[in-house]
């Protein structure tokens, strides 16, 4: 038995270098940075670690998760982590007004659609004009063969609920478009998966 409430995800540890770059590369220099469906935590901890000019508010809808996130950020001893946030991405309102940029990782497959209409009207709600909306995960693309891995993902999604899948890039960026956003760079990942940025118009 512990009390520490931080969680794990092997993934975090693989991917995470290669997410920090593209960031460094679309994130302003300094601002707050919004994270949707932040989970473990340990993103928000280890981005904010290397980009300390930045305020990194994460956030998550699960009060563990929360927990999670506050426990990593408390153990690295930032002062650039806020404290999460209990947001909900389809929800009509969020607990925050305004962020200079929005990122959102691995939620969008794992999620039914309706947390990613959600998700585009709360960022059109928060970001100003120039903001940078970055996401991150696997997609499925129009005249781009779907790897075999990312369709046993897919299937094994649907199997665990059939509202959540991976979702074809064209049908996000329409959707990101009719909240105002342009979509800038789609960068392939290791894994097969994509960092898709949008900007705010």
């Amino acid at each position: 038995m512990t009390d520490d409430p931080r969680r794990h995800a092997p993934a975090t540890t693989r991917n995470r270098d290669p997410i920090l770059a593209v960031l460094r590369r679309f994130l302003p220099q300094t601002g707050l940075v919004l994270e949707v469906a932040s989970g473990t935590g340990e993103h928000a901890a280890y981005f904010a670690s290397h980009m300390p000019m930045l305020d990194l508010q994460p956030s998550d809808p699960d009060e563990g998760a929360c927990a999670s996130i506050a426990g990593w950020a408390d153990a690295a001893r930032l002062q650039n982590v806020r404290n999460p946030l209990t947001l909900d991405a389809a929800a009509d309102a969020w607990p925050i007004d305004r962020a200079d940029a929005l990122v959102c990782i691995n939620m969008i497959h794992i999620s039914p659609w309706a947390a990613t209409l959600g998700l585009m009207a709360g960022a059109a709600r928060t970001l100003p004009a120039g903001a940078p909306l970055i996401l991150y995960g696997p997609y499925v693309q129009a005249g781009v063969e779907t790897v075999a891995s990312n369709q046993a993902f897919d299937a094994d999604l649907r199997m665990r609920n059939p509202a959540w899948g991976l979702r074809d890039l064209a049908d996000v960026t329409a959707l990101a478009h009719d909240a105002g956003f342009t979509r800038e760079a789609v960068i392939p990942m290791p894994a097969n998966n994509l960092m898709v940025v949008f900007r705010k118009g």
